[in-house]
């Protein structure tokens, strides 16, 4: 089995589930819970829960929410590789649920922010292993180096390569062009509708694939309800898999970062589209009917 590297995010999660519409400006009741999370770590969590062999590299603060980060990734079966900040204090992220499930975030990167080239350990890039790099890493201005570097270590050493792209937002601002252009050595490329719509400036997720492969060999196409495409240069149409159904909906963030991690180990080795897309679906289902981003043991 491949070994998967991922580098990227590590947050804690505040998550605020509205019982109601929001009253703004006053109170509105809620169920509140703090968790795991980080696009990139919650990644790593659910490969390793899947059985995967997995090494997250990241940056925590050193205080008590980044040490229970830690021992929580090394309880998933994670080769936790975290360099800890003495300065910045682990990242964190307010994410607000309205009643009708609707989310927005509120980042605060921390030590994430202060990720460096020095932080690779150079013993995990090697021709038999998969980088999967989070796209926030590139997007931070702060830890951009450090995801530059990972990419060029991954490259020279042979490993195949996938990045997401993170949240649409912030990679608006970003912009387009720089994005494409640091991880255009990439394999595989993941993106929901929005980001895919920021990249391109296509509405159509189809539309969208076609355009973002003249980047990436292979694009994957994250879209909710509808399930998850995927399109590869020089194929003729894509390949769709329906999202599964789910009895209810606990917390949907997550959801995106559990379908990578089920969809790669299939795509590693070798399976066709069709099995990883389905097997992406499958624990993106398993994820939203989980509390909080990560796998509950």
């Amino acid at each position: 089995m491949t070994r998967v590297v991922v580098v990227g995010d590590l947050m804690t999660d505040a998550v605020a589930r509205a019982r109601y519409a929001l009253a703004r400006a006053s109170d509105t009741p809620a169920i509140v819970t703090m968790h795991g999370g980080g696009s990139g770590a919650n990644i790593a969590s659910w490969l390793a829960v899947e059985g995967a062999e997995v090494a997250f590299i990241g940056r925590r603060g050193a205080d008590i929410t980044g040490r229970n980060r830690d021992m929580e990734l090394m309880g998933y079966g994670v080769d936790a590789r975290l360099v800890m900040d003495p300065e910045r204090p682990t990242g964190t992220c307010v994410v607000l649920v309205t009643h009708k499930g609707e989310r927005t975030m509120l980042s605060d990167p921390g030590a994430n922010a202060a990720l460096s080239p020095e932080d690779l350990p150079r013993d995990l890039f090697n021709g038999s292993g998969h980088l999967h790099l989070s796209g926030y890493t590139l997007i931070n201005e702060g830890s951009r180096d450090a995801g530059l570097a990972a990419l060029d270590m991954a490259h020279h050493s042979g490993m195949s390569i996938s990045v997401d792209c993170a949240s649409s937002a912030p990679l608006e601002r970003t912009g387009a062009e720089p994005f494409l252009e640091w991880t255009s050595g990439a394999k595989l490329l993941f993106a929901n509708i929005d980001q895919a719509k920021v990249l391109t400036g296509r509405d159509d997720p189809e539309a969208a694939a076609k355009v973002l492969t003249a980047w990436f060999p292979q694009v994957v196409i994250k879209m909710n309800t509808e399930g998850a495409l995927w399109f590869g240069n020089g194929r003729p149409e894509p390949v769709r898999a329906a999202a599964e159904p789910v009895d209810r909906i606990v917390d949907g963030t997550g959801a995106g970062d559990a379908f990578s991690a089920g969809f790669l180990p299939p795509w590693l080795a070798g399976k066709p589209p069709a099995e990883a897309l389905g097997s992406g679906c499958s624990l993106a289902a398993k994820a939203i009917v989980h509390l909080g981003a990560r796998p509950r043991l």
